[in-house]
């Protein structure tokens, strides 16, 4: 969506009023919710809304259309894992077959963050290590089993779509809406991790359970709730509150 609005900016394209009107709602809710994240985002929250995804920094409105559009990529790719990963992460678009497509930014880690497409369901902005990009590419090749020999590690703060949490290879099911999650891809064994098998808005599941593609998945970030340090109190719910100063 975002890409299609710069696209007729940049051009010059004649806008009608439903669009620009839709564009502008679309850019001052963006924005609002821009100042959100960033906010959590420095608090070590590293978790984003799929309103936000789409927005790079506010110098994109003085690049060409190109540069628009690769900033706008790189943007929504870097805000689907934790800062101190993303910054570092090699920035590339990935085929349909698992393979990098396309380098926006060459990175220093073994990460590679992708942006995605918000108008395909599977496709999500993600930020993979190594072994976890082996995994995603032998599920897109449409290997029987994943050949990564330790787990790997995947991020989708940003949320996700995907058409079933059973079948892995499933590709015409109606989407699914999967809320900011962070992946060990191994072969978790749900009975006997004792762990639910179905999809939630917290907590952790197994999906794709009993499959070879079987896999943790664990809803929000590693960084919710308060952090405990010497000294904090432990209340009955098991949340750490600070002490009163002084």
């Amino acid at each position: 969506m975002i890409e299609r609005h710069l696209e007729e900016i940049a051009t010059g394209e004649k806008l009608s009023r439903r669009s620009l009107v839709a564009g502008a709602t679309f850019f001052g809710a963006a924005m609002a919710a821009i100042g959100d994240v960033a906010k959590a985002q420095d608090a070590g929250a590293g978790s984003y809304s799929n309103a936000a995804i789409a927005l790079p920094d506010s110098s994109v409105a003085a690049k060409t259309r190109e540069e628009q559009i690769r900033a706008v990529r790189i943007a929504r790719a870097m805000r689907a894992g934790p800062s101190v990963i993303t910054e570092h992460a090699t920035v590339a678009e990935m085929d349909k077959q698992g393979r990098m497509t396309e380098v926006l930014r060459k990175g220093t880690n073994e990460w590679v963050c992708m942006p995605g497409n918000e108008d395909v369901v599977g496709d999500p902005p993600m930020c993979v290590d190594a072994l976890g990009m082996q995994w995603f590419k032998d599920l897109l090749e449409g290997k029987p089993q994943p050949t990564n020999t330790a787990p790997g590690l995947c991020y989708m703060l940003c949320g996700a779509t995907q058409h079933s949490n059973t079948n892995a290879h499933d590709k015409t099911s109606p989407a699914i809406p999967i809320g900011p999650h962070w992946m060990i891809l191994w072969p978790f064994d749900a009975e006997h991790c004792g762990l639910p098998t179905t999809v939630r808005d917290a907590g952790a599941w197994i999906m794709f359970a009993g499959t070879p593609y079987a896999y943790l998945h664990v809803c929000g970030t590693p960084w919710a709730g308060n952090e405990y340090t010497p000294g904090d109190e432990a209340i009955w719910t098991m949340r750490y509150q600070k002490r009163p100063a002084g």
